[in-house]
């Protein structure tokens, strides 16, 4: 794994009103990051990134997370072809959470299920419903 590193935030303020990005990962090295589609607004994907993922995602323009299951870098459709292209990136207040606005590409799922959103299950009394 490449070893990369963002700048701390000096300050709180900074952190939280200053224009460097200064991710704070978790005790894992992680951060969430919520994937929404940027013409929609339609809930994605929730998953995780660490620094080098992070790092790889502003260089490429595209989706790169990890993941903890493998516990390795995952570029977003490489093998699907469900490339997800970042349109529009976030951070918020504290700059411990991303919330990443893309257009899929390939069929335009972003579930390995094979549904367009993981989010495709309601809780109905207790239970699951397919709700794609």
């Amino acid at each position: 794994m490449t070893e990369t590193t963002f700048p701390t935030a000096p300050s709180k303020d900074a952190l939280e009103r200053g224009a460097v990005l200064s991710p704070r990962f978790d005790a894992s090295g992680l951060m969430a990051v919520v994937a929404t589609h940027a013409e929609t607004g339609e809930v994605l994907m929730f998953a995780h990134m660490n620094a080098e993922a992070l790092a790889r995602t502003l260089e490429l323009g595209e989706a790169v997370y990890f993941s903890r299951s493998r516990n390795e870098i995952w570029h977003k459709g490489a093998t699907s072809g469900q490339i997800q292209k970042i349109v529009e990136m976030r951070v918020d207040c504290d700059q411990d959470c991303l919330w990443i606005k893309v257009l899929p590409q390939g069929d335009g799922g972003a579930c390995h299920v094979g549904f367009r959103s993981c989010f495709y299950r309601v809780v109905e009394d207790g239970r699951l419903v397919e709700r794609p």
